[in-house]
């Protein structure tokens, strides 16, 4: 099995009935993810597997996957991150601190692929917004290492989305604005199930949503001085926005599966979405942005004021689309022996845009306009499964055997943009920027295409020992055209103390193969320093440039890690459920972009680079921490309470390193500080009669900022926060139901970012939380 997860149990992935998925830490849920054994639980895993149901996920206000994730699992992070670029478009999540590429992504149990986007530190990982939630049936997450069972990137964890299956019809329309009276959205979403002829089943999804960009912003001093200084203009106030995108998306999938002969059944899922969104970047001062604003002898008599008389406050736009097909036939040699066949094809399209901006090297030359270029992402897998149960006299079970192969395919690409928009123009001799300004676009000498080939192999043993003691082992080669092969291992253990407590641990390896775009590709990058107010470009160049070389680059190798964990799991009759999980995970040649450099006197420099920097295996780290997760559900008075406790303590360290993060210590508090050590949920539902009332209180505990700068970069520390979040349901009857909510229902905010007030910030564009307020929302939801 490679990415096809937990592949043969695919084929009961729809079949568990609702009630055995009910309630997201319900040790007796059926699950499919981390094993190929037949009917095991949450209960019975060998480790720790969270589920949660569609009600679950539709109690989140939100329908990016990512902010429901955030809400229901403790150790899950996700950051909006303002006018950071494409980042706030393709969202980081971390998964137990670690980087947003080592937690693979399933869908159905294969392998979801990555977005187009290299984000923070050069991440390269699944986009989770791009997964409708109407058509999420559930989603269980695997908390342990598991490249030895799923291959690269499953360091941290698995993320296995399953889609619904059923015959059943399910619409909503949902409506939410913040109290401050922006960001108002609304999202349409619907599913609907039928039969096809006697075995077949097919279900359809569609999903619509666009939402209004948030603003948590104030005039900047400078914007106030210049206003000021020339009274006979009008400056907008404030001049530039920090808060959410305006976004608009369409997302359409099915979920199909019909039987042949015999036992043979045809499956096959596909998902398609499209987005739209822009985002404001920095206010340049026609005082004070001399880069663009000076006068220059190249264009005597132009005056980049005749155009944006007071500045002018880039726009950038992301349009992106996104599809996954998967296809396969499975069926049964015999009632021990089953196979599964499939082959799967994602891909990932991002369109960069700039409105309102200058090209000031091109002079009155320039466009006001650019298209920056294209990012694509194209993945193609193959898989073969087998689950063979050996019958053994001396044991309690047969022992499950399991074993596979896969071919997968990574091909990454990069269209040059609008020549305009990475032009070095006439005017850069007179000081004037280069490139289009706020976001250079991806020049011919960044343009191109790169793939990378994989082939595996994997054997997956699960041996019942005894009636209480069952013990698991894989063991997975795979070998990679661009860095050669690796071997990994697993092994774990379930110890049964009493029928509803028990004991469990595993220790495992694993890697996270670097891709292709990792590999060859070269970014060019903008800031704004926050003290001086003045752009600088730096450069992001590929391990195998000459001039990275020259810098020090070596080629790059996966990351390797080390997962030991145990934990207890228990039961009881009273209604009472929960698992408490120790970890602690070694990462080895952690990937990261080397520190900056300035370019050396006499080389060549075209385009126009303050610094340079590449990607690098920069150092090694161990993640320590605790999952504690328990559950109460029974009759309380003349209802019922589903009462859910998570709490999560995560704690990063950088062991050592020869550059960057290792040797650097302002890198390293960035990396062990910039999220919360602590973070829980306290989840109450009640239900009596045709109402339902949702409590949610959820903790994040002190974490660092930070901010960059052309000469270095300043802290701050922020502390604990809080955050209640109430809804009410009522039923009109088995078809109509109303949700009323509000997030943040005590509208409380964090500590201002005193340091980035010159830019006109509030809050921390960093903060792993939402920064906006509270988030009233109302929906009408229709099910039959």
């Amino acid at each position: 099995m490679g990415a096809a997860g937990a592949a043969h149990a695919q084929a009961g992935t729809g079949s568990a009935s609702p009630d055995a998925v009910e309630g997201a830490t319900s040790l007796d849920s059926v699950i499919v993810t981390g094993t190929r054994g037949a009917n095991r639980t949450q209960f019975d895993t060998l480790a720790p597997v969270d589920v949660f149901t569609a009600e679950d996920i539709s109690a989140v206000e939100s329908s990016d996957l990512n902010d429901v994730l955030a809400q229901l699992v403790p150790s899950f992070v996700v950051q909006r991150l303002p006018m950071n670029d494409g980042l706030v478009f393709v969202r980081p999540a971390t998964l137990r601190g670690l980087s947003p590429d080592q937690t693979l992504v399933l869908v159905n149990g294969r392998r979801f692929h990555r977005s187009a986007l290299l984000g923070a530190r050069g991440a390269q990982a699944a986009d989770l917004a791009q997964i409708p939630t109407s058509a999420v049936k559930r989603i269980e997450v695997l908390r342990d290492g598991a490249s030895a069972q799923y291959g690269s990137d499953a360091i941290a964890g698995v993320i296995n989305i399953i889609l619904h299956d059923d015959q059943a019809t399910d619409i909503s329309v949902r409506a939410s604005e913040y109290s401050e009276g922006d960001g108002a959205a609304w999202r349409v979403g619907a599913r609907t199930g039928f039969g096809i002829g006697e075995y077949g089943n097919l279900s359809l999804f569609a999903e619509m949503e666009e939402s209004d960009a948030t603003s948590r912003s104030r005039q900047r001093p400078d914007a106030i001085a210049f206003q000021n200084a020339h009274p006979d203009l009008v400056v907008p106030n404030p001049v530039q926005r920090w808060g959410q995108p305006d976004l608009e998306s369409q997302r359409v999938g099915f979920n199909a599966k019909i039987t042949l002969a015999g036992y043979t059944e045809l499956y096959g899922h596909g998902l398609f979405g499209q987005s739209e969104g822009v985002s404001d970047f920095n206010w340049r001062n026609p005082d004070g942005t001399a880069s663009a604003f000076n006068p220059s002898t190249v264009f005597p008599g132009w005056d980049l004021r005749s155009i944006y008389p007071v500045g002018f406050v880039p726009k950038y736009g992301s349009e992106q689309e996104d599809m996954q097909f998967v296809a396969g036939v499975r069926g049964e040699f015999s009632d021990r022996f089953t196979w599964d066949v499939s082959a799967s094809y994602g891909s990932n399209e991002i369109d960069y845009t700039l409105s309102n901006s200058i090209n000031a090297s091109l002079g009155p030359n320039s466009p006001t306009a650019f298209n920056l270029g294209q990012l694509s992402q194209e993945e193609v897998n193959f898989n073969a499964d087998f689950v063979y149960s050996l019958p053994v006299d001396a044991l309690p079970q047969p022992v499950n055997i399991a074993f596979g192969a896969e071919y997968r395919t990574e091909t990454f690409g990069v269209t040059a943009g609008d020549p305009a928009s990475y032009a070095v123009g006439p005017g850069a001799v007179t000081g004037l920027a280069p490139n289009s300004n706020g976001a250079p676009g991806f020049s011919n000498r960044q343009a191109g295409e790169w793939d990378q080939d994989s082939y595996a192999a994997y054997i997956d043993v699960e041996v019942p020992v005894t009636e209480r003691w069952n013990v698991g082992a894989a063991l997975r080669y795979e070998d990679f055209t661009s860095f050669g092969d690796t071997v990994d291992g697993k092994l774990s253990s379930r110890f049964a103390i009493t029928p509803n407590l028990a004991l469990r641990g595993s220790y495992s390896t694993g890697f996270r193969a670097p891709t292709p775009g990792q590999l060859n590709s070269t970014d060019t990058g903008q800031g704004l320093d926050t003290v001086t107010l003045q752009i600088f470009t730096s450069g992001r160049l590929s391990p195998d440039d000459p001039l990275a070389v020259l810098l020090g680059a070596k080629p790059l190798k996966p990351e390797e890690s080390e997962t030991l964990s145990l934990g207890l799991a228990w039961q009881g009759e009273s209604g009472f459920s929960g698992s408490l999980d120790m970890y602690r995970i070694k990462v080895t040649d952690r990937f990261s972009q080397s520190a900056s450099f300035r370019i050396p006197a006499g080389t060549p420099n075209p385009m126009l680079y303050t610094s340079v920097s590449y990607f690098t295996n920069d150092f090694d780290t161990t993640t320590s921490g605790i999952d504690l997760v328990g559950s109460y559900v029974g009759d309380v008075g003349a209802g019922k309470l589903n009462l859910t406790a998570a709490l999560n303590y995560n704690k990063t360290e950088v062991d050592g390193g020869s550059t960057g993060v290792a040797t650097n210590l302002t890198q390293r508090t960035i990396f062990e500080e910039r999220l919360p050590k602590q973070k829980a949920t306290l989840t109450a539902n009640y239900d009596i009669g045709n109402w339902g009332l949702l409590g949610r209180v959820r903790h994040y505990g002190a974490w660092t900022d930070s901010s960059g700068n052309a000469t270095g970069d300043i802290f701050q520390r922020f502390g604990d926060m809080q955050f209640l979040d109430l809804a009410l349901t009522y039923r009109f009857n088995k078809v109509h139901s109303l949700r009323i909510g509000a997030d943040n229902v005590l509208d409380e905010y964090p500590d201002e970012a005193t340091f980035q007030a010159s830019r006109g910030l509030v809050y921390s564009r960093n903060a792993p939380y939402d920064t906006d307020g509270r988030n009233v929302y109302a929906e009408y939801r229709i099910r039959f």
